[in-house]
């Protein structure tokens, strides 16, 4: 395959990756979802991102309806590499994109949830002995080798069962053999040190006599100086100080020595690079010994080793996704063909404690939750106080879609999640002007027009036009979703606005419910289904009259109470005051 032919690699990229990669290596770096490589090579990490998305799930990314909903994909991938055991694993992460198919992410559930009970059931020790094994493979760069010494560390560790079981055919004994063999041997057959001590000895014996050579004249006044007076006299007094400088026996000496050197200087040369010659074809042939044992070691063993690869690889990326969905409580959502409907469902990327919500739209066949959301309705439009939530529920019911499409745990104690050809979801842009409606329109009608499976979760459309013109579209928004069978959820407050919505569709609300005791707003962020939410702007009012920093300034602020019904603001101050005493 050529590299042009993978989304985003152009004339440059591909020549860039060619001559640093090769072809061969710059595909399988592309397949294997290789993020390092490719950054190694030059990419920018989040163009290799991007490249790895499309080239390993093109029609998963097509889902991905806005920028809003590419926004919260790129949120939870990086949210779940956060756990991630290898920088690998962290990387095959951040390139999942949603499966095409529910099969597919059946299967993966059923991965990373027996993954997460794994984790869950290992105690604190073996909990750092499997971190450890993954740090040791990090630092060791990935290699075989470290893969093979990381699998033999998970095995001592005791670990069995689903999420380990890729292990459990391979022979401890071959591993260890081939542990002492991998990463010896390099691919141009050269022997690295600490293979074999024969090897290192002979290495040893060559370095020194290389070194008498390069300071032959150094070797040739030493020999001098004891008082030679002679060249037989000279070379028994060479052969002796060579004997004694190297571990080289006198008559592996003798032997190398010339009979028609012409001086003593040409005796010492001429002997020092004979022995320097023989000493690299003895290293010579036991490397090549040593690295023909070393390969029949790997052998033996290739496919544990292989096994071993391709097991350490796997287990790191489910145990992180396990460990993801362990820490935040995730659950298997039911895969069905429609509907969308949440109990318990929790925001991810809220910081705090959030308060867990149940929702719906579409058929479903969930019971639990307080209140049971409601089955059956292809459209919900959502009312209510602002900062009431409304936008993180929109948020919420993303995350939960875009998770299940990726074959994830969700965030909610159930859930019931369709198979969406598209998800939109446009969050709250305050720009008034035409080119926002324009590109807003593009952006969220073509897919709800597509007549693929598609989910609506759109925010305060009316605050890209006027008013009265926003209900009139939102009512055709509404009215679309319906006639397409889709499914949507439509932040607005222009309820009252609204022409009567299709039977398909419900109105629901989001009521606040008073003042904290630090006049903080107190909203019931569980939505009330089949009725319009109040904004109740008598508990703004009455905190801003409480935290008044002057008497002009409180006078101001009581000319709104009366605007807004000075009464309901009175009650709200003595509530909080009540509340306060105690």
């Amino acid at each position: 395959m050529r590299l042009q032919d993978y989304w985003g690699v152009g004339p440059k990229t591909s020549e860039r990756l060619r001559e640093t990669l090769g072809v061969e290596r710059a595909v399988s770096a592309i397949e294997s979802a290789d993020i390092r490589t490719l950054a190694e090579a030059g990419l920018p990490r989040g163009r290799a991102v991007r490249i790895l998305r499309r080239a390993n799930g093109a029609s998963g990314m097509d889902a991905l309806g806005t920028r809003d909903v590419h926004e919260v994909y790129d949120d939870l991938t990086t949210l779940a590499s956060e756990y991630a055991v290898t920088a690998h694993a962290a990387d095959r992460i951040r390139v999942l994109t949603p499966l095409e198919h529910a099969e597919e992410r059946d299967a993966r559930l059923d991965d990373v949830l027996a993954a997460r009970d794994a984790w869950v059931a290992l105690d604190d020790e073996a909990r750092a002995a499997v971190l450890d094994a993954f740090e040791r493979y990090d630092d060791a760069g990935g290699t075989d080798r470290a893969a093979v010494e990381a699998a033999l560390s998970l095995r001592g560790a005791g670990l069995r069962g689903t999420t380990f079981a890729a292990l459990d055919g391979v022979d401890d004994d071959a591993l260890r053999d081939a542990a002492g063999a991998l990463g010896y041997v390099d691919a141009d057959g050269d022997v690295a040190a600490g293979a074999d001590e024969e090897l290192d000895r002979l290495r040893a014996r060559l370095d020194t006599v290389e070194e008498l050579e390069n300071g032959s004249l150094d070797v040739l006044e030493a020999v001098r100086s004891r008082g030679v007076r002679s060249l037989d006299e000279f070379r028994s007094a060479f052969v002796e100080y060579v004997a004694r400088e190297t571990d080289l026996g006198r008559g592996r000496i003798e032997a190398a020595t010339t009979d028609d050197a012409y001086d003593e200087a040409d005796f010492a040369s001429t002997t020092l690079r004979t022995l320097v010659e023989e000493l690299r074809e003895d290293v010579a042939e036991r490397e090549e010994a040593v690295a023909a044992e070393l390969a029949a070691d790997v052998e033996a063993a290739r496919a544990d080793v292989d096994a071993a690869v391709t097991a350490v690889s796997d287990i790191a990326f489910e145990l992180s996704l396990g460990r993801f969905a362990a820490e935040h409580d995730l659950t298997r959502p039911a895969l069905v063909s429609d509907g969308l409907a949440v109990v318990g469902a929790r925001n991810l990327t809220l910081s705090g404690e959030a308060e867990p919500i149940s929702y719906a739209v579409g058929t479903h066949g969930l019971v639990g939750g307080s209140p049971t959301p409601p089955s059956g309705d292809r459209v919900a439009v959502l009312t209510g106080a602002n900062s009431g939530g409304k936008t993180t529920l929109l948020e919420t019911l993303c995350q939960v879609a875009l998770l299940a499409s990726m074959g994830l745990p969700v965030p909610a104690e159930e859930a019931e999640v369709g198979d969406f050809d598209t998800v939109v979801f446009h969050r709250r842009h305050a720009s008034f002007n035409a080119g926002v409606l324009e590109s807003t329109l593009k952006s969220i009608v073509p897919p709800l027009s597509s007549g693929g499976r598609t989910l609506m979760l759109v925010d305060e459309f009316e605050a890209i036009t006027e008013p009265g013109r926003a209900a009139d579209l939102l009512n055709g928004l509404v009215s679309l979703t319906v006639r397409q069978d889709a499914l949507g959820v439509y932040v607005t407050h222009l309820a009252d606005d609204l022409s009567p919505l299709p039977d398909e569709a419900r109105i629901d609300g989001i009521f606040a419910e008073g003042l904290t005791d630090e006049l903080a707003l107190r909203v019931d962020y569980q939505p009330r289904f089949g009725t319009v939410g109040k904004s109740t702007p008598e508990f703004i009012v009455s905190r801003l009259v409480a935290n008044a920093s002057d008497r002009a300034e409180r006078q101001g602020f009581e000319a709104l109470a009366a605007a807004v019904g000075e009464e309901a603001v009175q009650q709200t101050l003595s509530d909080v005051e009540t509340d306060t005493r105690s």
